[in-house]
C-alpha cells in the first residue's frame, strides 16, 4: 500500500484543474466546491489550473468562461491561474530528465497493435533503442503501484496489468499526456492534497509511480463521488450536461453542498453567495461526504 503524506506536514495547498473543452456543469461545481472547501476549512491555499494541452478537444473561449463561472459562484483562487499551454518547456525538461535516467524510452507501437495484443502495452519497444522521431515516450515501470489509500474512498486496488503497463507521457503527435502534465504541475505547485472526481481513481496509481520515479513527495488523495445521469453516465461536456447558469448560482451552490453530504439548511439558499460559501467553509466535514463513486444527480 502506498502511504501518502498527510497534508498537515506541509502548509495545505489544493487545486481545481478543469480542461477548457466546454463550460462548467453541476459535476464540475461539485469537484470545484469540494476541493475549495477542503482547502479553506484547513486555512489552506486553493489554486486554479487550466489544463489546455489537448487543442483538438478545446472550445474557444471556454477558459475565460470557466474562470468567470468560478468567480460568479464565490470560488476565488489564490495566486495566478496556471495554463498548461505555457509549460511545454517544463514538460520537455522532465521528459529529458527521465530519458537520461533510463526511466523513459521511445515506442512506435500503434493503438491498433496494442488493442490487438490485448489492450495493454506489452513492453515491445523497451529494449529496441528507438529515437524520438515518430514515437511516443513511455515511462519505464520499475516499481509499479498496485494500491493506494484514498481519504474518502478507502483502499483502492487496481488490476496488475494497469499498474505494470509502461504508460505514455508524450504522445506520438507530440502532445503531452495527462499523467505527465498533471504530476509535474502539482509537484511544481506544491500541492499537498488532490481533491477531484472518482473517475480519476485508476490513473492515480500511474501518477504515484511517476511521483516516485521523480523522487517527489506524493500528495494525499480525495476522490469525490461523481454526479451521474439516471443511466449511470457521468455528467460531462461530452454528454451535453447543461452549463451552470449565472442566474441560478445560489440554488446550484446549495445543491452542490447537499450532494456533498453537508446538510445545508433550506434557508441558506436565500442567502448571499458569500454567506453560502462562508457557511460551507465553517461547516465542512469530509466525513459527511458519501463514500460512493457515483451518485445520480437529485438522489443525493
Amino acid at each position: 500500500m502506498v502511504m501518502t503524506s498527510p497534508p498537515s506536514r506541509r502548509p495545505y495547498v489544493g487545486r481545481f484543474a478543469p480542461s477548457p473543452s466546454g463550460p462548467l456543469h453541476f459535476g464540475s461545481l461539485v469537484a470545484a466546491l469540494g476541493s475549495f472547501l477542503q482547502a479553506r476549512a484547513q486555512q489552506g491555499r486553493w489554486l486554479v489550473r487550466i489544463e489546455d494541452i489537448d487543442p483538438p478537444r478545446e472550445m474557444p473561449g471556454a477558459a475565460d468562461l470557466i474562470l468567470t463561472t468560478l468567480e460568479a459562484h464565490g470560488l476565488g483562487w489564490d495566486g495566478e491561474v496556471m495554463f498548461q499551454s505555457a509549460r511545454h518547456g517544463r514538460y520537455d525538461e522532465i521528459i529529458d530528465q527521465l530519458y537520461r535516467a533510463g526511466d523513459l524510452y521511445w515506442c512506435r507501437c500503434t493503438r491498433r497493435e496494442i488493442m490487438a495484443a490485448g489492450g495493454f502495452y506489452n513492453g515491445h519497444c523497451r529494449s529496441l533503442g528507438m529515437t524520438a522521431e515518430g514515437c511516443a515516450a513511455r515511462l519505464r515501470q520499475h516499481h509499479p503501484v498496485y494500491r493506494f489509500e484514498d481519504a474518502l474512498q478507502g483502499e483502492i486496488t487496481v488490476p496488475a496489468a494497469l499498474a505494470e503497463e509502461d504508460f505514455i507521457v508524450r504522445r506520438r503527435d507530440g502532445l503531452y499526456a495527462y499523467n505527465l502534465a498533471v504530476v509535474v504541475d502539482d509537484m511544481d505547485s506544491g500541492i499537498t492534497e488532490i481533491v477531484r472526481g472518482a473517475d480519476l481513481l485508476e490513473p492515480t496509481v500511474r501518477q504515484i509511480a511517476l511521483y516516485q520515479t521523480l523522487g517527489a513527495e506524493v500528495p494525499a488523495w480525495v476522490h469525490l463521488p461523481l454526479a451521474v445521469q439516471a443511466d449511470g453516465n457521468k455528467l460531462s461536456k461530452q454528454n451535453h450536461a447543461p452549463a451552470l447558469s449565472q442566474d441560478e448560482v445560489r440554488p446550484a451552490l446549495w445543491q452542490a453542498l447537499h450532494f456533498l453530504g453537508q446538510c445545508p439548511p433550506p434557508e441558506l439558499m436565500a442567502s448571499r453567495i458569500d454567506e453560502i460559501i462562508g457557511w460551507g467553509i465553517a461547516h465542512w466535514q469530509l466525513v459527511r461526504v458519501p463514500r460512493q463513486q457515483k451518485i445520480p444527480q437529485g438522489q443525493s
